[in-house]
């Protein structure tokens, strides 16, 4: 069993930042794809960012790219993202999530394996 649990949310206003973490037990999810995903009230999940165990290679949504960085810390078991300049539509609920086939990086929720609860981050004009 693995497990994923999210923290780092928060309120803060446009143009602000924040780092979210990923702490991993249960298991070791350090040859996994970790990644991150949201879901704003009345929308579909959709993909922010991730980055492959192999090689290091990150994968972003446009919505955030230059904005955001995902990392990766193996022998903590942790993922961050680095969330700068944002903005109201950032709003969302952030989910961790980790996919055993680290042999590409997929953008649909339906390829991970393991998801956090979630956490809010919520963005003010």
């Amino acid at each position: 069993q693995g497990q994923l649990v999210e923290s780092g949310g928060g309120l803060v206003q446009a143009g602000g930042s924040l780092r979210l973490s990923c702490a991993a037990s249960g298991r070791t999810f350090k040859t996994y794809t970790m990644a991150w995903f949201r879901q704003a009230p009345g929308k579909e999940r959709e993909f922010v960012a991730a980055m492959r165990w192999s090689g290091g290679s990150t994968y972003y949504a446009d919505s955030v790219k230059g904005r955001f960085t995902i990392s990766r810390d193996n022998t903590k078991n942790t993922v961050y993202l680095q969330m700068n300049s944002l903005k109201p539509e950032d709003t969302a609920v952030y989910y961790c999530a980790a996919d055993a086939n680290d042999g590409f990086i997929a953008t649909s929720s339906t390829f991970y394996d393991y998801w956090g609860q979630g956490t809010q981050v919520t963005v003010s004009s």
